[in-house]
This record gives C-alpha cells, sequence and structure tokens, in this order.
C-alpha cells in the first residue's frame, strides 16, 4: 500500500474554503478503485494547518489520483490559498497489509 502524508499550511481569510474543496477532493477520491483512505485532518491549535492522508493499494494508484479531474481542479483551486508550499511525504505502508 502506498501512503502519502501531505502537509498543508493555508492563510487564516481561506481555511473554510480550503476545508469545502478539500471536502469534494476527498468525496470523489474515496470513490477511486485504488483508494483505501482518504482523510484531511485539521491540526487542534492552528486551524490554518492541515494533514492530508491518502493510501492507496499501489504507487500506480497513487499516480493515478495525481491526473484525475477532482484532484487537477482542487489543486488548482487551493493554489493560491497556501501560506506555504504543501508538502507531500510518500511511505511504503507495511501494516495493515493489503
Amino acid at each position: 500500500m502506498q501512503v502519502t502524508i501531505v502537509n498543508v499550511h493555508v492563510k487564516a481569510d481561506h481555511v473554510k474554503d480550503f476545508i469545502e474543496a478539500s471536502r469534494l477532493n476527498h468525496e470523489a477520491s474515496i470513490q477511486e478503485p485504488g483508494n483505501r483512505r482518504f482523510d484531511i485532518l485539521q491540526l487542534a491549535d492552528d486551524p490554518c494547518r492541515f494533514v492530508l492522508y491518502e493510501a492507496y493499494a499501489s504507487h500506480e494508484d497513487a499516480a493515478t489520483h495525481k491526473n484525475t479531474a477532482h484532484y487537477l481542479t482542487w489543486r488548482e483551486t487551493v493554489a493560491d490559498w497556501m501560506a506555504s508550499p504543501r508538502e507531500g511525504i510518500p511511505y511504503n505502508a507495511l501494516f495493515p497489509v493489503s
């Protein structure tokens, strides 16, 4: 399983917009055949910071996600709302075994 943890810092005046755009991306992403999880987390003590936890059955499924219309729309929509560039860190999931 391929997991990517994406750290996001959003400008304060776009937090609600970011949440809505990310909800739409989440709802479409969990419908992808290779998707195992797609969590959007907001830091409890800093509402401008988020973590996206994206788990796919394979590296290929994760790469396919990056070419979906919903991801490309999300990426374009939120680009100007970032306080700093988002950082995606790929991991190989060991457990649970998929």
